[in-house]
């Protein structure tokens, strides 16, 4: 004997809410699509690190040179940044450091002088001094 099928009162009812399985399934579906091609980062930051110890003898007193063609100059003798951030922590390294005399020539360009002392700042030398600027005291009002 079959028994009669009963109608609930909640059964009968229109549902009220809405069901938003599909809409997480597509929102996990565009998260991950987005994931996938947005690029990573490819930018770098360069950080000049010194390579090996300085070819050049270190005195008490160096003096660090900028020519008028932006050449870098150790005691009078000619080299690069990396080879001048070499001498400088060379000389950082000794434990009495030695006076490092910043003299650029008035013609030098300020980006190479300011790349310059940022270069000697991160290499750790404590005694610093600029040479040479008793020379543009006074101007000539012309």
């Amino acid at each position: 004997m079959a028994y009669p099928r009963r109608r609930s009162p909640v059964a009968a009812s229109p549902m009220s809410q809405m069901n938003i399985t599909p809409l997480i399934d597509m929102m996990l579906v565009l998260l991950i699509m987005f994931i996938v091609v947005i690029p990573l980062a490819t930018h770098a930051l360069q950080v000049p690190l010194p390579t090996g110890k300085g070819r050049f003898d270190i005195a008490a007193t160096n003096t660090v040179h900028i020519d008028t063609r932006d050449r870098l100059l150790w005691n009078d003798q000619a080299l690069n940044s990396q080879e001048l951030l070499n001498q400088m922590a060379s000389a950082a390294a000794l434990p009495d450091q030695p006076l490092i005399r910043f003299e650029p020539h008035p013609a030098a360009s300020y980006d190479r002088s300011a790349r310059t002392i940022a270069l000697i700042k991160d290499a750790g030398i404590d005694t610093f001094a600029f040479a040479g600027n008793e020379r543009y005291r006074t101007f000539d009002a012309e």
